[in-house]
């Protein structure tokens, strides 16, 4: 098999973004840079305060900072180049950037979707065996399931970015979308890429079928706990220790269940509108997703909103 990539005619691409809407080029400019923003500060304060709050130093929002800090390194990995491609009539990027790019976006979304299955784990634990929960969740269980997010995720993402890598690019080098996504890079190749859409099948299986199922079956178990519950002031109580997590699960998998949902391996290019719609979804992923978290977690839990007023006050007051 020939090393086709790195002597390949294509040194880069080129993303074509939304330049062919240029006026909401400008409205999404603006947008995105408040989302990233506040993606910024809203994870970047609960990963503060789950670090300085003794009470917060407890399995689920152990998985909570690491979620938050996820949220952070996956709108990196792609929101400045989003913008500055606004900016930019052509914006240009190497091919071993692109492959970084990929590497990460991919990894980081991976991870997540491992994590949040372990985060459904811990609250099953928690409602359906509560004293039992000290003992299963111990610090010596949950550090590494979180590591073993990471490690599956990145572990994913390795094997996707060099099967790309090692595929022939020499036609077209134009990415129709926001970024370097992998699946809009796979669609440049020109060779065959049947192992890669093989390979995104078995992903898509282990990575998003698998831990749907898992979540899926610890809530059927927590909510016929809940519902055995005699009172219904310890009903609410129950079911408000989950219902951050189940909403986040909800949007999180069902907008990834539409970018990769369906792999496809050389479909042409359709009409502009559903171009339009294959740039935008991704991007409600990638932004607006990690934008609700540290809203949702922090409406519907009453120790982050204790955590967040009392850390606001002790700056206040040092200074």
């Amino acid at each position: 098999m020939e090393k086709a990539n790195w002597s390949s005619p294509v040194a880069g691409f080129i993303i074509l973004g939304l330049s062919a809407y240029p006026k909401l080029e400008k409205i999404f400019f603006v947008l995105i840079l408040l989302m990233y923003l506040v993606i910024l500060l809203g994870n970047g304060v609960l990963i503060l305060v789950t670090i300085l709050d003794s009470r917060l130093h407890t399995p689920m929002y152990f998985f909570l900072a690491n979620l938050s800090f996820l949220d952070i390194c996956y709108t990196t990995t792609a929101v400045p180049l989003i913008l500055d491609s606004f900016l930019t009539p052509r914006k240009t990027i190497s091919f071993s950037a692109c492959a970084v790019q990929m590497f990460l976006s991919f990894a980081m979304g991976a991870t997540e979707c491992v994590l949040l299955g372990m985060m459904a784990f811990d609250r099953y634990v928690a409602i359906c065996n509560p004293l039992r929960y000290p003992v299963v969740m111990s610090k010596a269980a949950y550090v590494p399931m979180a590591v073993s997010s990471w490690a599956i995720g990145g572990t994913a993402s390795v094997v996707h970015t060099s099967l790309i890598i090692q595929l022939p690019f020499c036609g077209n080098n134009v990415i129709n979308h926001l970024a370097c996504e992998l699946l809009a890079v796979l669609k440049l190749a020109c060779a065959d890429i049947s192992i890669n859409v093989i390979s995104m099948g078995v992903t898509n299986v282990v990575l998003l079928g698998v831990p749907v199922l898992f979540i899926s079956i610890s809530y059927a178990f927590i909510i016929v706990t809940i519902l055995r519950i005699p009172s219904a002031e310890g009903r609410r109580k129950a079911f408000s220790t989950c219902s951050a997590h189940f909403t986040v699960v909800v949007i999180f998998y069902g907008t990834l269940f539409f970018m990769y949902g369906k792999p496809k391996s050389k479909d042409p290019l359709g009409n502009d509108k559903e171009d339009l719609s294959d740039k935008l979804i991704p991007l409600f992923y990638g932004v607006v997703t990690p934008m609700l978290n540290p809203i949702i977690y922090s409406l519907r839990n009453k120790d982050v909103k204790a955590a967040v007023r009392n850390l606001v006050p002790q700056k206040c007051f040092a200074q």
